[in-house]
Order: structure tokens, then sequence, then C-alpha cells
């Protein structure tokens, strides 16, 4: 008796867990898209982050500084998007854990809606800043490339002393 409710528990706790963690995924969020203390972009992710961390370095000009307040908007309306399809999954998940026989294929569904409209939102917010940094002086360009160069010799020498301390 204690190993069926056991296993049942464990089961509604991994599709829950998969449902979920798919979405937190898929959605904008703290992520690529996300703001936190120090401002956008400042979270990994790509070139957004990279022109909104150097913005004070490219001396935008009226043009290129509204383009980037537009992006910023953007990718700050694609956060609350996917905050509201993380809570309508949560919401669904709830509701089939409350009747005797879940449908988890449903939840899984809607989990998949979820992913697909937060990639196609990454999507548009990332070409805005594509569409941003193609109005870059060469001076400009060379910031920002010499901030990802910057970023990418961070991230081996870090994958190098992950190497080095886990092996393999």
């Amino acid at each position: 008796m204690f190993a069926h409710r056991f296993s049942r528990r464990a089961a509604l706790a991994s599709a829950l867990f998969v449902a979920l963690g798919s979405t937190a995924i898929a959605a904008p969020g703290h992520g690529p898209y996300g703001h936190g203390p120090k401002g956008p972009g400042v979270h990994g992710g790509g070139i957004e982050h990279v022109i909104a961390r150097m913005k004070g370095q490219l001396n935008l000009n009226t043009q290129q500084q509204a383009a980037f307040d537009n992006a910023v908007a953007a990718a700050r309306s694609a956060r609350e998007a996917g905050r509201a399809e993380r809570d309508r999954v949560h919401a669904a998940m709830k509701a089939e854990l409350a009747t005797p026989a879940p449908d988890f294929a449903k939840v899984a569904a809607l989990a998949d809606e979820a992913q697909a409209k937060g990639q196609a939102l990454r999507r548009q917010v990332r070409d805005q800043w594509l569409a941003l940094y193609a109005t870059f002086t060469p001076e400009q360009m060379l910031v920002v490339r010499d901030a990802w160069a910057k970023r990418v010799e961070r991230a081996e020498q870090h994958r190098e002393r992950m190497r080095e301390r886990f092996g393999g």
C-alpha cells in the first residue's frame, strides 16, 4: 500500500516537474531576456545582452536609442507573456492534479504550446536587437565585438576550470 502511494506521488511530482520545467525554459523570464538588479540583459544570453551591457560605451544616436528602448520594451513584454504562459500551465496542472485521473497529456500539450510561444517571442526580440546592431557604426561594432570576445574567453576559461575540477 505504501509503495503504491509513493510511486503515484513520485509519478505526479515527475509530471509536474516536466510540465513546469519545460515552460520555465521556454518562456522568456530571468533567463535570456530577463532584467535583474543591474538592468536589462545582464544574465547570459546573446547579442542583446552584450549590446545592453555595453550601452554606455556605444554612444547611441537618437535613432539607435529609440531602437534600444523599443528592444528593451519588447523584452519586458516577452518576459511578462512568458510568466503568463507559465502561470497558465501551472494552473492547468493543479486542476488536473485535483482530479482522480489527471490528464497529463493535456498539460504536456499546453506546455508545448507555451514553449512554442516563448521561442517565437525570443526570436522576435532577438531580431530587434540584431536590427539595432545593423545600424551601428564600425566603431560601435568593434565595442560589441570586443565585449563578445571577452565573454567567449571567460566562458572557455570557466569550462577549462570545470574540466580540471571534475575531470573529462
